[in-house]
């Protein structure tokens, strides 16, 4: 008789309490409550994580699922607000030292960064994060907002957005971060505002946006290698206002606005040739913030506007998700 090692490659196991476990089809034994259990794939799913201290839109994120990142935003006026999450609960962190909206993050939630975004004007200016405040770090080149951001603090990316002047208000400008000063780096191939980002410096990847003002949402995407910009895969829902996790072949898509004007929970996968759907936000929302340095199967998404107002509301991702199943003979 076949036994389940010979076809699982794993013996059945006896534990007085359910393991912790990421293998599809282990079987073990309870032998608290008597029964044989197993994992099953539940598939990707988005969860509700803890709410944010402060609802707002155009903020910056970075950080992980667990060790998350919020930063600037607009909660009815400009601000300097910063919150760290924990994987449950945001806390509040040290203030931005300059109030600002619609910024780039890249970074860690203890190594952060953000740069750009717009006070009363585009601003250039840079700041550091190191787990409890924030330092100046060494201006842009080029003072915009509504950016792509990739990264880390001592080697970020910062491409398109709007520089505030002349029509029309795209760039395609790309600048790299050497954690003191701003270099130019190789232009995007389609000068775009409102799009989102992820990667490395040498490997980031830029999706969605718009192109013109007024003017439709793309799907495009680009990716870069440390030097120049090549088209990739198009987005199967072209959108802009979104947020983006993961790296240049393993990426995350979600949320953002559609054209015409439609809020989209839509959530796509990048392969590093071809985006697939997967499974929705459970609220649609745009102007939200993303875990920059989260990956493809662990990432974060919060704040925003829903349907009804800016919101505080943050959502985990995890793909795939295993629930753990009792078996019986029915």
């Amino acid at each position: 008789m076949t036994t389940y090692k010979e076809i699982f490659g794993k013996y059945v196991k006896n534990y007085s309490s359910d393991p912790s476990s990421d293998i599809e089809g282990q079987i073990w034994y309870n032998s608290t409550s008597g029964t044989f259990k197993t994992n099953l794939n539940a598939g990707a799913v988005w969860s509700a994580g803890g709410n944010m201290g402060t609802a707002r839109n155009n903020l910056a994120g970075a950080g992980t699922q667990t060790a998350g990142l919020a930063f600037g935003g607009y909660d009815g006026t400009t601000t300097a607000v910063t919150e760290e999450y924990d994987g449950s609960a945001w806390t509040v962190g040290g203030n931005l030292g300059t109030a600002r909206q619609i910024l780039a993050g890249a970074g860690t939630q203890t190594a952060g960064l953000g740069f750009g975004g717009y006070t009363t004007a585009p601003s250039n200016a840079t700041e550091e994060y190191n787990g409890t405040t924030w330092g100046p770090g060494g201006n842009m080149g080029t003072a915009r907002y509504t950016m792509g951001s990739a990264g880390t603090q001592t080697a970020g990316l910062g491409f398109g957005g709007d520089p505030g002047a002349g029509s029309p208000f795209v760039t395609n400008i790309t600048e790299e971060y050497d954690g003191s000063a701003w270099t130019a780096g190789g232009n995007l191939n389609t000068a775009r505002k409102y799009l989102s980002g992820c990667g490395t410096q040498t490997a980031g990847l830029g999706f969605g946006g718009v192109a013109a003002v007024p003017g439709p949402a793309t799907g495009a995407t680009e990716e870069y290698d440390g030097s120049a910009w090549t088209t990739g895969g198009t987005m199967n829902t072209a959108r802009q206002r979104l947020a983006g996790a993961g790296t240049q072949t393993s990426a995350l898509g979600f949320g953002g606005l559609t054209s015409p004007g439609g809020l989209t929970g839509v959530t796509e996968k990048y392969d590093g040739s071809s985006w697939t759907n997967t499974t929705s936000m459970a609220t649609a929302r745009q102007q939200l913030a993303g875990s920059k340095a989260g990956t493809q199967t662990s990432a974060l998404g919060f704040g925003g506007v829903d349907v009804a107002a800016r919101t505080a509301a943050t959502e985990e991702f995890t793909d795939p998700l295993f629930s753990t199943k009792t078996i019986t003979t029915s």
